[in-house]
């Protein structure tokens, strides 16, 4: 019985420490309000979140306001826009170390 017991806990730990956890270094990705443009879902207002490999994760270590008005014409309500981030996808949600948008201005 102590051996299926100890068993279990060796399972349960390592499932723990498996969880989601991914780093990101200088990857040019989408980002967004999560709300209004990736159709993710929050108990409070708008809040920032980046599409990494086709998945969306809201951000912490920076906030959506940080980045202009959300609400301009090409704010993160508004808009998609591309963004240089490093982190790392923990709990699905992505920790940013650097966020910082990319200047999309058209060559001509």
């Amino acid at each position: 019985m102590k051996k299926i017991v100890l068993l279990l806990l060796t399972l349960v730990s390592f499932s723990v420490s498996a969880q989601e956890k991914k780093e990101i270094k200088d990857q040019v990705v989408e980002a967004s309000c999560g709300q209004c443009n990736f159709g993710m879902t929050s108990k409070k207002g708008c809040d920032l979140a980046v599409k990494i490999d086709g998945h969306s994760y809201f951000v912490e270590g920076t906030k959506i306001d940080q980045h202009g008005d959300a609400h301009a014409e090409n704010g993160f309500c508004n808009a998609v826009r591309k963004a240089k981030v490093s982190g790392e996808i923990k709990n699905d949600k992505f920790i940013a170390t650097d966020f910082a948008l990319v200047d999309e201005k058209t060559k001509k």
